[in-house]
Formats: structure tokens, sequence, C-alpha cells
């Protein structure tokens, strides 16, 4: 589907999108994207490995450190001039 054919059908290029399809959208004859349906997941299964599987201290730690680094660093980027 070209660009221009994209642009003027919006609405329902995300309605077929929304039922499965995916949609190659070219513009002079070149692939320039793909839409396709985003995945269902919900999170649900990321929270599961996350429950299962502790927290590593040490990695806990350094990116606790690391966060404080760029905080500090960056604390005097912005200049309220």
């Amino acid at each position: 589907m070209t660009a221009t054919e994209v642009a003027r059908n919006f609405a329902s290029v995300l309605d077929r999108a929304e039922h499965g399809e995916t949609i190659v959208i070219t513009r002079g004859g070149r692939r320039l994207a793909t839409l396709s349906p985003a995945s269902a997941g919900n999170g649900g299964t990321i929270r599961q490995f996350l429950a299962s599987h502790p927290v590593d201290e040490d990695c806990a730690r350094d990116i606790e450190a690391a966060r404080e680094i760029a905080t500090d660093e960056l604390s005097g980027a912005w200049h309220d001039d």
C-alpha cells in the first residue's frame, strides 16, 4: 500500500491491522515501513518473571549508583537563566 493510500484511508488501515493484517507501506516503489497488529500482552508475563526471580542485590546497588551519578551530572547541565 502506498504512503498516500495509507494517509487517505488511515482509519480503515488501522482497522485492517486490528484484525490481524500486516500492511507494507511503500513510497516511490520502495518498502518504507510495516504496520502490523500490536501484541496483546499486558505485562503479566513480565510481572510473573520478575516475581519468580529474586533481586540481585549487587546489581541493584550498581543501578542505584549509576542513577545517582547520572542525576548529579545532569543536575548542573540545565540552567534556569
